[in-house]
């Protein structure tokens, strides 16, 4: 599968769920965390054009957050 990364803040429920279908699935994942920071949080707008997390990358291509994601692994 392909690298995964995902953008998640701390009390975001739909991160979690997206988490867990990523470990469902067995797709390894790198985390990042911008809760507090506010310029990454900008960049992640600027890349895909929303403000919600998640937001899922496979390959430094933005799918875009939990419900892209399943519709993503379920075409797999």
């Amino acid at each position: 599968m392909k690298n995964a990364t995902i953008y998640t803040t701390d009390y975001c429920g739909y991160c979690r769920a997206a988490k867990k279908l990523l470990e469902e699935y067995q797709i390894s994942y790198q985390e990042i965390d911008v809760t507090h920071n506010p310029s990454l949080r900008q960049w992640l707008l600027e890349k895909t054009g929303q403000r919600t997390v998640p937001q899922i990358f496979f390959d430094d291509k933005s799918i875009g957050g939990y419900t892209e994601l399943a519709k993503f692994l379920l075409k797999t």
